[in-house]
């Protein structure tokens, strides 16, 4: 189903793949009940349905509920069959709370319940408002035991986690892929160098560093350079790692007294793909850790693939030697799709979930959605599941309906008075100069930037505007905005000036 689908995605990017790997691979969406704000989602076992109510219900109901375009759910799990028995675990939204599986006497907001009695095999199952406890007979149990311990939970638990990172050594997510990565004007440059070290792996680009904005498609070309080495080169050793996984595992490694270890693993990739680098900024060992990494691994010609949401030289934390390498081979950023992307984008996702969707819908849902492409997915997930779920067909009027509240409403932090801050600073202007009435040269370019961003970014009239900048008219407004879209059409790198303005001025 494609919620499930994207709440997996987003719980990969929140969570890690091994976690989806490990506990909710094997789940189903089983039902949504609009009526009742109801998600029934199936479980293999007993066991993976207590696992995941004590330890990911928070994410369940967060995530689902923004999937379904609600604002709150009631979660269940059913466990399969386990000795002719159906076991069904409901999680009211208001009264769910974290717990420590395995305590006998570990306190719930949820009761399980089992109709041994029931020679229908029906689904018993009932809400509970108040805490209750586990007991000794209300233990899960698993094929071939009588009860669950705690032993064998963490047994179980271990044998599953060893398989799982057996499956998932190169952490590559095999939906991110070259074939479903729409390229365009704002990522061109990335996508091109991305491909290019594919076909030569470890002498182009090394290492390519790219970098931009949240959820504008980083992570999904690190996976698609990963899946397509491994297509075209199955012997060598790939691996994607986040920055979180590589500072928590090094930190695993100093208190084991496994320094060395860490260092030998690494050293042994052929291909490093990794992600928000930015974030080893002030974590002095670990950046010391990684550097002597990035020098073993580029001495040997190893591909490197950086990504990072600011440029090098820009990420505050960093020791200096550390940016200077990350500049050795190429720097891509990817800037926030136009119209145009966006639209395509939204086509293939449509096309890869058998979601009909109409151009005109098509153009309406991208000319609503300015900060980036996750938010995009977001916004074509709430109006298919609409869809769906009225049995209606998407059509234009049905998207402005679903998408009312996109349409009216901007990006938090958007507003005129913040646009003219964020544009003052990157020039060193000060707001008093722009909304004078000097006609200095400088002043006017500066005051036409802030004018024409004011237009892109907000629903606001020109007169509005107009009025807002010292009092001018719609004519100055309209004149500004022509001016600085002849500059970008000339001026390649004016243009990337502008873009990366609008980008921080969405990003708040």
């Amino acid at each position: 189903m494609l919620i499930w689908d994207e709440f997996l995605k987003i719980l990969k990017e929140e969570a890690g793949s091994q976690i989806v790997e490990t506990w909710f691979k094997a789940v189903t969406f089983e039902e949504w009940d609009p009526s009742t704000h109801t998600v029934i989602l199936r479980a293999p076992n007993q066991f993976i349905s207590t696992w995941i109510h004590d330890h990911y219900a928070e994410l369940l109901k967060k995530h689902l509920a923004r999937l379904l375009y609600t604002d709150n759910i009631q979660l269940m799990i059913i466990g399969a069959q386990l000795d002719k028995t159906n076991e069904r675990t409901i999680i009211p939204a208001s009264i769910v709370q974290k717990n420590n599986f395995g305590h006998a006497q570990a306190q719930q907001n949820i009761a399980l319940h089992t109709n041994n009695n029931n020679s229908n095999s029906n689904y018993n199952y009932q809400r509970h408002t108040q805490t209750t406890q586990f007991t000794s007979h209300a233990q899960p149990t698993y094929p071939g035991t009588s009860h669950g311990t705690s032993t064998d939970t963490h047994h179980k638990l271990s044998v599953i986690e060893k398989k799982t990172k057996e499956r998932t050594t190169c952490n590559l997510n095999e939906n991110y892929r070259f074939e479903n990565f729409i390229a365009g004007p704002s990522n061109s440059l990335a996508h091109a160098a991305a491909y290019a070290i594919c076909e030569n792996v470890g002498r182009v680009y090394n290492p390519l560093f790219i970098y931009g904005g949240t959820g504008l498609g980083k992570t999904h070309l690190l996976h698609a350079i990963g899946n397509e080495v491994k297509r075209q080169h199955p012997s060598l050793i790939v691996r994607y790692e986040t920055s979180d996984h590589f500072i928590n595992d090094f930190i695993n490694c100093i208190r084991f007294d496994r320094s060395q270890q860490f260092r030998s693993k690494y050293q042994k990739i052929d291909v490093l793909l990794f992600d928000d680098i930015q974030f080893l900024s002030n974590k002095e060992q670990t950046q010391e850790t990684f550097f002597h990494v990035f020098n073993v691994l580029h001495e040997q010609q190893k591909q490197i693939v950086l990504s990072s949401d600011t440029f090098p030289k820009e990420i505050t934390g960093l020791q200096s030697r550390l940016k200077s390498r990350m500049e050795w081979g190429l720097v891509a950023d990817i800037q926030t799709p136009d119209l145009e992307t966006k639209i395509a984008i939204l086509k293939k996702k449509s096309e890869l979930h058998g979601v009909p969707l109409a151009d005109d819908v098509a153009e309406f849902i991208a000319s609503r959605v300015l900060s980036n492409i996750r938010e995009l997915e977001g916004a074509l997930i709430r109006v298919s599941a609409f869809s769906s779920l009225t049995n209606q067909t998407i059509t234009l009027d049905l998207a402005r309906r679903v998408l009312l509240n996109l349409q009216e409403k901007r990006p938090e932090g958007v507003s005129l008075d913040n646009i003219l801050k964020i544009v003052c600073k990157n020039f060193s202007m000060s707001i008093t100069d722009i909304k004078s009435k000097s006609r200095q040269k400088d002043i006017s370019s500066v005051r036409q930037v802030a004018l024409f961003l004011m237009k892109k970014t907000t629903f606001c009239s020109l007169q509005a505007i107009g009025s807002f900048v010292g009092g001018r008219d719609h004519s100055t407004v309209i004149h500004a905005i022509t001016k600085i879209e002849n500059l970008i059409n000339e001026d390649a790198s004016f243009a990337q000036k502008i873009k990366a303005l609008e980008q921080e001025i969405l990003m708040g």
